[in-house]
């Protein structure tokens, strides 16, 4: 059983949840990479192949509170394990399966594990941790999101390329497998939320600083994936549309660093860090909204990566102080509110590119990100507070 104390970190533990992390973000984003060879064995295009991404999203979007709420009760370790579970088995039906409709099926359950775990790592982060490194362990347990982005995908991508796609998702389906073992030999486990401390959804909602973070992180995420979905076209006006894959390495390398940052100093200067990161995105949307020049878009992406590497740390650090008891709950609006915020950033960044194109991503990032701007300037008692309560 994994233990803490105030003198240091359950390192193991941490790393652990990271790897649950990671495995929830590359069975995510992985078939993007993958989308020609998934097209040519179904016999489809590669926009329906695609779908693949957007039914895994729907599941979480669909599931997180719901099923967040429907388990508050439950052992945590045990419902940890079952989420894993699903994508054992979500990602080994997808290596075998002979039936597009099947695989989607099989891609919806594996959404739906993700928005359980998604709203189970901070909050069992932070209580494996001492009180007052609870933002470090979070950061810990989050490490896997970048790192699956820069460098899973990639390496799922040119793996999948080599030994096909069906064996990517084997190693997957086999690498949450050896999570679940390492999870049971471990991780503590800790009791559910007891029936008459139970606090209800719309409560929760209303806890101080809850609404207030969940809407800056709104309007952060909403402006990241208006950007990112459609950063190919916006790289294409300097000039970059054939060095796609090199920007996104810059921008994941310094997403990296963003979250080694952000896990050194967020228990101490959470306000701090996300005005940092808030205000970094600003300037780098700034950037992307009046560059030219290639060498200056390359560098406003690899600021935007540094300021959104800890981005979720903040806001899950922020909502677990937030909510107290009710954080896997308020976790799981969060779950609710990234999935809503990427699928907008898909619809509108798809209209701004057909009624003027991508010359307007930026400014309108920009006009997304200045009312966050507002709301975290107003945020200083609850939410984003100055000092650590």
């Amino acid at each position: 059983m994994t233990t803490s104390s105030p003198a240091g970190l359950p390192l193991g533990g941490l790393l652990a949840l990271a790897l649950a992390s990671f495995i929830t973000v590359l069975t995510e984003a992985l078939p993007a990479g993958l989308l020609p060879g998934i097209a040519a064995v179904f016999d489809i295009p590669e926009a329906l192949a695609g779908q693949m991404v957007t039914v895994y999203a729907a599941g979480s979007l669909l599931a997180a509170v719901p099923v967040t709420l429907a388990t508050r009760g439950l052992r945590r370790r045990p419902l940890l394990l079952v989420s894993v579970a699903g994508f054992v088995l979500a990602n080994g039906i997808t290596a075998i399966s002979g039936s597009f409709i099947l695989t989607l099926v099989a891609r919806f359950a594996a959404g739906i594990a993700a928005g359980v775990l998604w709203a189970l790592l901070a909050g069992y982060a932070a209580r494996m941790a001492p009180d007052a490194l609870r933002g470090r362990a979070i950061a810990i347990a989050m490490a896997g999101t970048p790192l699956a982005l820069s460098l899973g995908v990639p390496a799922g991508t040119f793996l999948g390329g080599i030994i096909g796609w069906r064996a990517s998702f084997a190693l997957m389906s086999l690498g949450a497998a050896l999570l679940m073992v390492w999870i049971r030999l471990g991780l503590p486990d800790f009791p559910g939320e007891p029936a008459g401390r139970r606090v209800p959804a719309s409560r929760v909602l209303a806890l101080p600083g809850v609404a207030g973070v969940l809407a800056v992180m709104m309007l952060y995420v909403l402006a990241h994936n208006l950007l990112y979905t459609y950063i190919a076209p916006l790289l294409a006006l300097v000039g970059l549309g054939a060095r796609v894959d090199l920007v996104l390495a810059v921008f994941g390398l310094a997403a990296i660093l963003g979250i080694w940052a952000t896990g050194l100093v967020v228990d101490r200067h959470l306000r701090r860090a996300m005005q940092l990161s808030l205000w970094g995105f600003v300037l780098s949307a700034i950037l992307l909204a009046a560059g030219s020049d290639a060498a200056v878009i390359v560098a406003a992406i690899g600021l935007w990566g540094l300021a959104f590497g800890g981005a979720a740390t903040l806001f899950q650090t922020a909502l677990a102080r937030a909510a107290g008891p009710a954080a896997d709950i308020a976790q799981s609006m969060l779950v609710t509110g990234w999935n809503l915020a990427i699928a907008g950033g898909g619809l509108i960044g798809g209209l701004l590119l057909d009624l003027r194109g991508p010359d307007l991503l930026g400014p309108v990032a920009l006009v997304l990100l200045l009312p966050a701007a507002a709301i975290l300037a107003g945020a200083r008692r609850h939410g984003f507070p100055a000092a650590m309560r």
